[in-house]
């Protein structure tokens, strides 16, 4: 086996740094599309309830109108 001199060493040791350093890259991208990933979330969420509010807001309106029309049966 060879001898592991410190020119060796080092040239290693530099080929670590680099990889270190893409490595740190890669991390901070992926963090970056998983909170753009969470505003997607959040947003959509956010739609849904808007949905479920205009929808309630629509059946209040219509059990108003059948109450109104006496077409639905009387609450006891």
């Amino acid at each position: 086996m060879g001898e592991a001199t410190n020119d060796l060493i080092y040239e290693v040791l530099k080929a670590i740094q680099n990889d270190v350093a893409q490595v740190r890259l890669d991390v901070r991208e992926l963090k970056a599309e998983l909170q753009a990933m969470r505003g997607h979330m959040l947003a959509t969420h956010q739609d849904v309830a808007n949905v479920y509010l205009a929808l309630d807001r629509q059946d209040g309106r219509l059990n108003r109108i059948e109450r109104r029309l006496e077409l639905s049966e009387p609450v006891l």
